[in-house]
């Protein structure tokens, strides 16, 4: 009898909680940006969506310093990204004027303040409040009990309230994990990896262990075999030099100085991490340490002094900087040898370490006066994060599980298929999107090696984003636009805030539409996941005279995408010729014959009503 009784209770579980919880169309795990986008995209459609923050701030990493946006072709990713970018122009030209220096130096919207990134985040939600409900202080522990699984779906999450400090339970139809860790994902059962891949496994440029100076080539110790390891996480520091709006970092309190001598020797010899190395001497290093003493900067060519030695910064409005880790620097604001599995502790360790290096730099007498001088320039902005001393709130967390997806995106996916054309053209393209493969290293500093470990960069090519992507493996209501399927080296790229959002964009897009025509994720018609982002302004493909504002634009998507125009530029208004005209009778089944006195731009449409 009592056997009957569990099973009759197993069975109805689920019911007794959906009874108790709160119900929505949509659950999304993760304020990030792609996370806001998901909520924005399906509210859009008419969908119910509640947003799970674990922190008190919605926003991630662009309201938390990161606000020179890591883009490569401006234009290549659209949609509501492209609204964001509008949003900040139009906020500092609303507030200082369209001839400002800040309207200038916001560099139309791409560059922004950490506080208008979280401004321009709760502006775009506003039309859509009677849609989507955001709820901070919710924390998402990934465990498979916080998950209630119906087969291959998700019926239910439990959510711990940091307020209350009760527990909260959250259902829907549609699951979207927008976490930068993979969390909802891992504990409902998808796949994943974590550290990086060998060379053997997909032939990726940068795979496995590698030692490479900047823009230099690859050195002696590298093996491309993959391994457990990951980028170093580290803060994005929003630093300015003016002096009324300057506070220089105390002294931290778990202070360890020994973590940043080997600085030092850095600055007195000029070693650093870039190519121009391989031509800088003994004799060099001795004239330039003599050359410091005596109270003079570097000498060596392409080595940073002061400030730029330790944190690499851009420009933003009103004096302040996006300062970012020093990619040419042995000893960064990266922090590398911890475990992924950081929260709470690791973010208080890396905010240390972060304060103790600049603190290290502004004052130890070990280093040269001239050097601590520059340093002590900067400082953190005081009118950003004055709720967390002025320090942000949110590491920067590169890269942790990637879950497994219908599409596991390489490097080879970004990387042309020969000079001068496209990487692979996928036809389910979601958005396309363009960055470098960029990776941070590994490990922090090794004995006798004058590279970091995994610190790489490749140039790569505008290229197109599968929906494979986001559709993960073994869950059938579950999209994942941020901790995307892709290799280590795939996910240097896709890992930028521009295309999370457009994945994000896409993920809300494909929940409303299961939604709308009861399927599973995986069931969807890309077409009518297209359609929509299309309508929406998104980039599938990327086309450098075509912009999302051209009346060709919806039609130019389609018919490339169908690989109608494979070329970098459409080239409409070109008179149609014959082979062009035989290529795309073959392709669509349609003889095309009257051609002459014809653009492409003519034949292009009429086709294109047709197959439509």
């Amino acid at each position: 009898m009592k056997k009957v009784l569990l099973k009759i209770l197993f069975i109805f579980f689920p019911i007794i909680l959906f009874a108790q919880n709160n119900y929505y169309d949509v659950v999304v795990v993760g304020g990030t940006p792609g996370g806001i986008m998901s909520a924005i995209a399906a509210s859009r459609e008419g969908k119910k969506v509640v947003v799970l923050e674990r922190s008190a701030h919605i926003g991630g990493l662009p309201a938390n310093g990161l606000g020179a946006t890591d883009i490569a072709t401006r234009g290549a990713t659209t949609g509501l990204f492209r609204e964001f970018v509008n949003y900040v122009l139009d906020y500092y030209i609303e507030k200082y004027g369209k001839d400002s220096e800040q309207v200038k130096v916001c560099s139309d919207g791409y560059h922004f303040e950490p506080h208008v990134a979280a401004l321009v985040f709760e502006k775009m939600l506003e039309p859509e409040r009677k849609n989507i409900t955001v709820l901070t202080m919710r924390q998402f522990d990934s465990e498979t009990k916080n998950v209630v699984m119906d087969g291959a779906e998700i019926q239910c999450v439990r959510i711990y309230n940091r307020d209350t400090k009760k527990w909260e339970q959250y259902s829907g139809k549609v699951f979207i994990d927008a976490t930068y860790e993979g969390d909802l994902g891992a504990a409902a059962g998808v796949p994943y990896s974590i550290g990086r891949e060998g060379k053997d496994e997909y032939n990726e440029i940068g795979a496995g262990r590698l030692y490479k100076l900047w823009l230099g080539p690859e050195l002696e110790g590298t093996t491309n075999e993959g391994d457990g390891n990951i980028q170093a996480y580290n803060y994005r520091l929003c630093l300015t030099n003016d002096p009324s709006n300057r506070i220089l970092p105390e002294k931290p309190k778990r202070y360890n100085r020994k973590e940043y001598l080997s600085l030092v020797e850095d600055v007195y010899t000029g070693t650093f991490a870039g190519v121009e190395m391989l031509s800088v001497t003994p004799e060099m290093q001795v004239a330039n340490r003599r050359h410091i003493e005596n109270g003079g900067t570097t000498q060596i060519p392409g080595d940073p002094w002061g400030i730029a030695k330790i944190t690499n910064m851009v420009d933003l409005p009103n004096g302040k900087t996006d300062a970012n880790n020093q990619h040419l620097a042995l000893i960064s604001t990266d922090l590398p040898e911890e475990n992924w599995q950081w929260r709470d502790r690791f973010a208080q360790r890396l905010k240390e370490y972060t304060l103790g290096l600049l603190w290290f730099a502004q004052n130890d007498e070990a280093l040269p006066k001239a050097f601590r001088d520059n340093v002590r320039e900067w400082g953190l902005a005081k009118d950003e994060y004055i709720d967390n001393g002025n320090f942000p709130r949110q590491v920067y967390v590169r890269e942790g599980r990637r879950l497994h997806g219908e599409h596991f995106f390489t490097a080879n996916d970004a990387y042309p298929v020969a000079k001068g054309k496209r990487p692979p053209l996928y036809s389910n393209s979601i958005t396309a999107s363009h960055y470098a493969l960029d990776s941070h290293a590994v490990h922090k500093r090794e004995k006798g090696k004058i590279a970091l470990d995994g610190f790489f960069n490749y140039q790569a090519s505008v290229y197109t984003v599968p929906f494979g992507v986001i559709l993960p493996k073994k869950v059938n209501n579950l999209l994942i636009p941020v901790p995307a399927s892709a290799t280590h080296v795939g996910f240097s790229t896709l890992r930028m805030e521009p295309c999370w959002m457009a994945l994000g964009q896409a993920a809300g897009i494909a929940a409303a539409l299961a939604i709308e025509q009861n399927k599973s994720v995986k069931e969807l018609d890309i077409e009518d996941i297209q359609a929509e982002l299309l309508k929406e302004k998104t980039t599938l493909m990327y086309f450098k005279d075509i912009t999302v504002d051209s009346p060709d634009f919806e039609m130019v998507q389609y018919m490339g995408l169908r690989g109608y125009i494979t070329d970098w530029v459409a080239d409409l208004d070109r008179p149609m010729d014959r082979d062009t005209a035989k290529s795309w009778s073959t392709m669509s089944g349609i003889t095309i014959e009257k051609f002459e006195g014809k653009s492409r731009r003519d034949i292009l449409q009429a086709v294109y009503d047709l197959i439509r």
